[in-house]
């Protein structure tokens, strides 16, 4: 049977739907296929449930043949199959039995399988809300990590080792940007907007297990003399005055805190203290900390509610 009458019965969804569908104008979301039958006799037997889903994978998609991949499929799309598509999409079609056939096989090796794909990585379509959600996400990690890596991280204290001015539980935050963050898998900084000061509370990677993160007070820089006395720090035969540091009480401990021990801290290294000082494992028993091991300088406590408060 020749020149017949070119349609498709989709429940409720005729040729002239199908036409709307090519040229963009119809929501395929909102679409639902029921059923497909060709009505077109002595037409290859192509099993029903094979052809639903090819049309369906048709429909399904938003700009049909332009998205499929050229190369992949060039056995079938050459200028008979546009020809053939195009007609559909025009008002009141025909097409000849053999040309039908011809575009069902098209359906049914081309585009179904390329639908399937579509299946797998469908939420990457510029207009899936899957993919705005997908890109919400990714752009929301991206930035985080990059504020985390050179700006601002948080930490959470896990011992008493610094009470009472950080008791366990407490989480901060700590600013890399002061002192400059290290670029990551290089042993190098990037230059910060000032300089830490005697007295801050720094946050370090431990110099014994670079893995573990520690949290102390910052006493002596590089060069500098330190001696524990009475309970009192002396950097370079002076006692120190300032409120963080001479408000607490530190113990001789360790083999670089012995009573009378005069440490020098070497260059490009610190010297850091707990202010728990009788339960704290600090510079008086490892040593100094590498420049390149500081992280940052702690700001705020911001959880819990009851302890927000800023770091002195």
């Amino acid at each position: 049977m020749k020149n017949k009458k070119f349609e498709f019965i989709l429940g409720d969804l005729n040729v002239e739907m199908f036409r709307d569908v090519l040229k963009k104008r119809v929501n395929i979301n909102d679409i639902l296929l029921k059923n497909i039958v060709v009505n077109i006799n002595e037409i290859d037997q192509i099993p029903e449930e094979d052809f639903i889903r090819s049309l369906n994978s048709v429909l399904t998609m938003r700009y049909l043949y332009k998205q499929i991949d050229l190369d992949l499929y060039k056995n079938f799309f050459n200028g008979r199959t546009k020809k053939l598509l195009k007609r559909v999409s025009s008002k009141d079609a025909v097409l000849e039995d053999q040309d039908l056939r011809y575009l069902n096989r098209f359906l049914l090796q081309t585009i179904y399988p390329y639908a399937i794909r579509r299946k797998i990585i469908g939420f990457f379509d510029k207009n899936s809300p899957a993919r705005e959600w997908t890109e919400s996400l990714i752009i929301a990690f991206v930035l985080a990590m990059v504020i985390r890596t050179f700006a601002i991280q948080a930490f959470k204290i896990p011992t008493g080792s610094m009470r009472m001015t950080l008791i366990e539980g407490d989480r901060i935050l700590v600013n890399k940007l002061k002192l400059g963050p290290m670029i990551p898998f290089k042993d190098k900084r990037i230059k910060g907007y000032g300089a830490l000061s005697r007295g801050d509370v720094v946050v370090f990677k431990y110099p014994e297990n670079p893995k573990r993160d520690f949290i102390k007070r910052l006493i002596a820089f590089p060069g500098e003399i330190i001696s524990i006395r009475n309970g009192d720090v002396y950097i370079d035969g002076k006692k120190v005055e300032d409120e963080e540091i001479k408000n607490i009480f530190y113990y001789n401990r360790g083999d670089y805190g012995a009573y009378n021990q005069i440490v020098k801290v070497p260059e490009n290294y610190y010297y850091v203290l707990g202010d728990n000082s009788a339960s704290s494992m600090d510079s008086r028993f490892w040593g100094f900390v590498p420049e390149n091991y500081l992280i940052g300088k702690a700001e705020v406590i911001y959880w819990p509610p009851n302890r927000i408060r800023a770091i002195k």
